[in-house]
């Protein structure tokens, strides 16, 4: 029997995605002036939140039981999309990275598919998997391989903090689906081993690392990031500086408008206003979680649970850059970011957890 949405959690992305629009109008003052149009970017990214709207009703209104048939497709295009952009004149390269696909009229980032892609596999294959679970070449090695491969491709763009995410997403769907303690454990201590080696032997990560430990030994270099950033979260103090009125902004702080633009809320909203957008997260987290308890059937338990993960971990590693306790790498904000890649298939995402909600009762 069809049940009702989860309300809650609709409402919770509601209010981020509209808290991320006052963000964006806020955070884009000087780029807006100076391109001749104070309300360009909130014009670009208003546009980009209907089209999130349409992909969240989208998502909602069809069957997730269907997007088993669609797994092979998703890859094997997601595949497609990241070996893209490294085509002269397709792939677009910023901030030394090659991480769009550049197609005139507008661009988008593979490894934002990659992340719903991943999870949709995962959910497939763990629930076709569910009697071998505690087989760890049966159950836990083949999807490994698959992931493995993928974050190669999204390393080489580079873009540690995708993998990040994805390779976290992807351990709490193997811990939802009943992998052994021991077999969780093993992968944990290797992923940290990998990632600390990652760290150290690529130079501009390794100096992202030792800016983390102490920003100021390079004050104007590899630490200029997380000073800029710190000093507006330090700036907005208990209520913030209001709306508007963020220093940082006017070409201090790096991307403020996309992967800094929580230091930019805590500078004007201070401690209150980012309370409340983690409180949202939270509970948008907390409604995503249990969705997945109360869902129908494995896959759908499976599904809900990764897309939630993901979700909350980008939160969480984004916030975490902007504060200091983790080390500096780009990943933008869920629903507040100015962009339409993550928006969009964020929404999507969210579309397909509310269909799961109303879904009726266990099989």
């Amino acid at each position: 029997m069809k049940k009702l949405p989860d309300i809650p959690l609709l409402i919770c992305v509601v209010l981020l995605v509209l808290i991320g629009l006052v963000m964006v109008f806020s955070a884009t003052t000087t780029e807006s002036v100076a391109a001749g149009d104070p309300f360009l970017y909130l014009k670009k990214q208003s546009l980009y939140v209907l089209c999130g709207f349409i992909a969240m009703y989208a998502g909602y209104r069809t069957d997730y039981r269907n997007l088993r048939k669609l797994v092979g497709w998703l890859l094997w295009t997601s595949l497609f999309l990241l070996l893209a952009v490294f085509v002269p004149f397709l792939g677009r390269s910023a901030g030394g990275a090659s991480r769009w696909i550049d197609l005139g009229l507008f661009s988008f980032q593979p490894s934002e598919l990659l992340k719903l892609s991943i999870v949709i596999y995962l959910a497939d294959f763990l629930t076709k998997r569910q009697d071998s679970m505690r087989d760890l070449f049966r159950a836990l090695l083949p999807p490994l391989l698959v992931v493995g491969a993928f974050c190669l491709l999204v390393l080489k763009q580079p873009d540690l903090g995708t993998v990040i995410v994805i390779f976290g997403s992807a351990y709490i769907m193997f811990y939802l689906a009943g992998a052994r303690l021991l077999h969780l454990a093993w992968m944990a201590a290797a992923a940290a081993a990998g990632f600390l080696a990652v760290s150290v032997l690529s130079p501009y990560r390794f100096k992202r690392l030792l800016a983390f430990i102490d920003p100021w030994q390079d004050p104007r270099g590899i630490g200029f990031h997380i000073i800029q950033s710190l000093i507006a979260v330090g700036s907005g103090g208990f209520l913030g500086l209001g709306l508007g009125a963020s220093r940082q902004k006017y070409l201090y702080l790096p991307e403020q408008y996309t992967d800094f633009i929580f230091a930019v809320l805590c500078e004007e909203t201070g401690f209150l206003g980012a309370a409340v957008v983690i409180a949202l997260f939270i509970g948008l987290i907390g409604r995503g979680l249990k969705v997945s308890r109360e869902a129908p059937c494995r896959f759908g338990m499976l599904l809900a649970g990764g897309i939630t993960a993901f979700i909350g971990l980008e939160a969480a590693v984004n916030m975490g850059v902007v504060t200091g306790l983790v080390p500096t790498t780009g990943i933008p904000l869920p629903f507040i970011s100015y962009g339409g890649t993550s928006l969009i298939v964020m929404m999507y995402a969210v579309g397909i957890i509310l269909n799961i909600s109303s879904s009726g009762d266990k099989e």
